[in-house]
């Protein structure tokens, strides 16, 4: 075996691992190994929140300054000990009928995805049976994404509009930073069929858009955008997948998408925590769980029946 590659145990698994010095992201001379190193210590708190979900991985095996490509039907170079599961294509996959993903459960699992320099991990909002079916959606997502001449504080402001009314509907909303410019509210729910939370997602954002305008959009199109914050319902497409809680984004500085409390999202709308406070790196993270615990505590909460707008 060269130099470059390398076989190491990881929680009673042995795995092929290679070019651990290479460098990711150059920008905080952030390597492989690192990468490794980070989801193998974040595992505790983001196995629960892809446990069941078919993964979507972004790969850079270049590093972030390189090409990327998205990976569903990664299960054929999986190990043996990674579960596999067989999944109808979604409408944006073509030339197949169905897809061959990898269900990441164990510390290893993420190690050997780290390997890949499978450096953000993606999940959709439902989540498979023991048989490998599909399952109604489990969870609802509201991604708040920035136009230009907003950031972090406008989508605060938008987060915490969302998560009063999720609450007055009965769910119990958590909310997290993207990683990379804007955040997610999301909560568990029990929803009648797969379409529901797209519907009830795409109220909502029509809701606050026809309240405030000037400050919120609810359609994509880039020219109906600057200065607001975009809604994005459709992430609740079961074809869509959302970054994971603790997943890292291939950004320059290595961050990561972070859970925070509603506390910190109060604090960046009032001006009292600066929004430059919601950019986590790595150690960070490590730091706020070992302090915190895991502040997106949805793998294991009630699912309130989602309403039927």
């Amino acid at each position: 075996m060269s130099p470059a590659k390398q076989r190491v145990e990881i929680a009673g698994r042995q795995l092929g691992v290679s070019n651990l010095e290479k460098v990711l992201f150059p920008e905080v001379g952030f390597t492989k190994a690192q990468v490794i190193d980070y989801y193998v210590r974040i595992a505790p708190v983001l196995l629960p929140h892809v446990a069941g979900r078919p993964v979507t991985f972004t790969r850079w095996p270049d590093g972030v300054e390189g090409q990327a490509f998205y990976e569903k039907n990664s299960a054929r170079h999986a190990p043996e000990w990674v579960r596999r599961v067989t999944i109808p294509s979604p409408g944006s996959s073509r030339g197949r009928e169905t897809l061959d993903m990898v269900v990441l459960e164990h510390v290893a699992d993420l190690a050997w995805a780290a390997n890949l320099a499978a450096l953000e991990v993606h999940v959709p909002q439902w989540q498979v049976d023991d048989d490998g079916e599909p399952q109604l959606p489990d969870l609802l997502v509201l991604d708040l994404d920035p136009g230009p001449d907003t950031g972090i504080l406008e989508c605060c402001h938008v987060a915490e509009r969302l998560g009063a009314r999720l609450e007055a509907d009965g769910l119990d909303p958590v909310v997290k930073t993207s990683g990379s410019k804007g955040m997610q509210v999301y909560a568990p729910v029990e929803a009648a069929d797969r379409d529901h939370p797209s519907r009830y997602a795409k109220t909502l954002a029509q809701e606050l858009s026809a309240e405030t305008p000037d400050d919120v959009v609810w359609r994509m199109e880039k020219a109906l955008r600057p200065g607001k914050v975009l809604i994005d319902w459709s992430q609740n497409n079961t074809a869509k997948t959302t970054v994971a809680p603790y997943s890292l984004r291939a950004r320059a500085g290595a961050t990561v998408s972070t859970p925070i409390g509603w506390d910190e999202v109060d604090a960046v709308r009032d001006g009292s925590l600066d929004p430059a406070a919601l950019r986590f790196t790595t150690d960070e993270v490590l730091a706020r769980v070992e302090e915190y615990g895991d502040l997106f505590d949805v793998a294991g909460a009630r699912r309130a029946p989602l309403p039927d707008l």
